[in-house]
């Protein structure tokens, strides 16, 4: 019975293969990358998490989803950018999701510091205050320099009335490199109008929309805050794209609120009549004010000033 006979030479190549650079077609299945290969892998990693970032910071949220979905298809993997699909799912208004995909971050404590950020974001825009400031205090602990983690404890001290708190969290975003310092001075405007002080509110509302002039909620503020000083003509002053129904509005209820009750009638009937009669939100501020009117009227026992 013949026997078949293998060639000494072939069972050497295969026995061979792993230890040569030069075995044949297959040999980049059993090489290992070389420090080039992982410079240039972590050189594109950074590269796609630059313009992730960059298309977040300039709100271009379609740009973003592209950019991490051609990662996830080319396998390019990192905790940042996990991180990343969470802030993009916060700018969507999907707080859940996002609550679900900064769980999933792991990695380095500045990493886990940006995802409790995250966290802490999300479940403030949900409403559960309690978690939010757990996490939002972690974030800050972990990392000084986020912002954002700050300007969110500011607004959530501020819920809980602990003024001094607030301004401290305020103070601290403020200095924290990166911060977009029209939205915190905006805020801590607001802050200070909670706690019935326009005349700190408004140099910093006035700040906040010179650092970011289409900043709409400064803008809106800084009426109020001008409104409870008084100062009704400036506060109602309308420009070029402006609705004047709810300037007017705004105004109105803060002139309520200061118990200029007089003036908060005249100016949310002229809101009234702007927007049409089926303007809600004006017929309630209008009922409310007087309402306040006849309370006041009640506790000083005099005749009440309108009918």
């Amino acid at each position: 019975m013949l026997r078949r006979v293998v060639p000494l030479a072939a069972v050497a190549a295969v026995a061979l293969a792993p230890a040569v650079s030069h075995a044949g077609p297959f040999s980049h299945l059993f090489s290992k990358p070389t420090q080039a290969d992982k410079a240039a892998s972590s050189g594109k990693v950074d590269a796609v998490i630059e313009q992730v970032q960059q298309a977040l910071d300039e709100r271009r949220y379609v740009d973003a989803a592209d950019q991490l979905e051609k990662a996830r298809i080319d396998g390019i993997k990192s905790p940042r950018l996990t991180t990343l699909e969470g802030e993009l799912m916060l700018a969507h208004g999907r707080f859940a999701d996002a609550l679900s995909q900064f769980k999933l971050v792991e990695g380095e404590p500045s990493e886990k510091a940006r995802a409790f950020e995250g966290e802490g974001l999300a479940l403030s825009l949900m409403g559960k205050s309690d978690a939010a400031l757990a996490d939002l205090k972690v974030a800050t602990a972990t990392d000084k320099t986020l912002w954002r983690a700050w300007n969110g404890l500011g607004r959530e001290y501020d819920m809980r009335h602990e003024w001094k708190e607030s301004k401290a969290a305020y103070a601290e975003a403020l200095t924290a490199p990166g911060a977009s310092t029209g939205i915190v001075l905006n805020n801590r405007g607001y802050s200070y109008l909670l706690q019935n002080e326009p005349e700190l509110a408004i140099p910093d509302l006035v700040a906040a929309l010179a650092k970011d002039p289409d900043l709409a909620a400064a803008r809106t503020n800084l009426r109020i805050a001008m409104a409870i000083e008084g100062h009704y003509d400036r506060a109602s002053t309308t420009g070029a794209g402006d609705d004047r129904a709810a300037v007017l509005n705004n105004v109105g209820l803060a002139a309520a609120i200061r118990g200029d009750y007089q003036e908060a009638e005249k100016l949310l009937g002229e809101a009234i009549e702007a927007k049409g009669n089926n303007y809600a939100r004006a017929s309630d501020n209008l009922q409310l004010a007087k309402n306040l009117e006849a309370h006041a009227a009640e506790q000083s026992h005099t005749p009440n000033a309108t009918p």
